[in-house]
């Protein structure tokens, strides 16, 4: 049989699987459970590059409303075959977090017959995501854009990343239980601008929208909750926790540029335990983003004499 006579095989079983063990799931997998399941990871599909290789997007499910676990690098949190840390997250936000990081492959990737594989092994249980160069997961301007909240309609053909720069550097300290300071530089091309002004909704559906904000847990799909505040001027900085055993809290977390065409975005972090973090910043234009990582060493409080 061919690979993909396998593939199909295997996806028909699993879908045989999955509603035979749905048959059998109690009323209680209904519950929404804060804390104590797993994280799933994701595969989001991939694009070409100019060079002929190819860039693969990752994400996760994280089944906790609240909890938002820390599986570190090793057994628990790897990718195989290569390099076990291809950049991926320890700290993981509640529910489905799309487009977090990206894997770059080689060209003749697409012509392998191994898939990339993240696995992660939290509370118990062991899932796997498998990247592969399949045509019906090519990503484009617009599956992008749907799957960040901002409608169908695609890129526009001349958007350009926006850039962002630290000038206080990327390698940073603080001592507990001061805070940390972020400034950022961040720059676009204007594309494709603020979104248009929504009509004003009536009393009732704005009550209706004020009940469903109320009723969602925060944070939300960090992703969506960036492309939303960037569609404001056209252009933001929204800061993530990525790696650490503690709580890096941001205050704001998602900063609007004003003018869309760049400026400065500062923010202020506070941790809650000493460790080495890694805070990540995507400068966004609500279509595209730009990355950049500062690791900060977070020192214990000083002991009195």
């Amino acid at each position: 049989m061919t690979r993909e006579g396998q593939r199909s095989a295997a996806v028909a079983a699993v879908g045989v699987a999955l509603v035979a063990s749905l048959a059998a799931v109690p009323a209680e997998a209904q519950v929404r459970w804060d804390r104590g399941q797993n994280v799933a990871p994701v595969y989001e599909g991939w694009t070409q590059n100019d060079d002929g290789s190819y860039t693969l997007y990752f994400g996760y499910l994280n089944r906790n409303y609240r909890e938002t676990p820390h599986i570190p690098l090793g057994e628990a949190n790897f990718f195989e075959p290569g390099p076990p840390d291809r950049g991926q997250p320890t700290h993981f936000y509640p529910r489905r977090q799309q487009f977090v990081f990206t894997v770059e492959v080689p060209a003749e990737f697409g012509d392998g017959e191994r898939d990339l594989v993240w696995t992660l092994t939290p509370a118990g249980r062991t899932d796997k995501a498998y990247g592969s160069i399949w045509l019906s997961w090519e990503l484009d301007g617009g599956v992008l854009r749907a799957n960040r909240g901002m409608g169908l309609q695609g890129a526009p053909a001349d958007n350009q990343r926006p850039d962002i720069s630290l000038p206080g550097g990327t390698e940073l300290e603080v001592t507990l239980p001061d805070t940390l300071t972020l400034t950022a530089v961040v720059s676009d091309d204007g594309i494709p601008g603020p979104r248009p002004p929504a009509r004003a909704p009536s009393d009732a559906r704005a009550a209706a929208a004020a009940r469903l904000r109320a009723s969602l847990p925060s944070p939300n799909n960090q992703a969506v909750v960036s492309a939303r505040v960037a569609g404001e001027t056209g252009l933001a900085l929204t800061w993530t926790q990525y790696r650490g055993s503690g709580a890096a809290t941001f205050d704001p977390q998602a900063i609007p540029v004003e003018g869309g065409r760049g400026g400065e975005a500062v923010t202020t972090v506070r941790f809650d335990e000493p460790g080495t973090y890694v805070l990540r910043g995507y400068a966004d234009d609500s279509i595209q983003t730009t990355p950049v990582d500062v690791t900060v060493t977070v020192h214990p409080a000083a002991t009195s004499p």
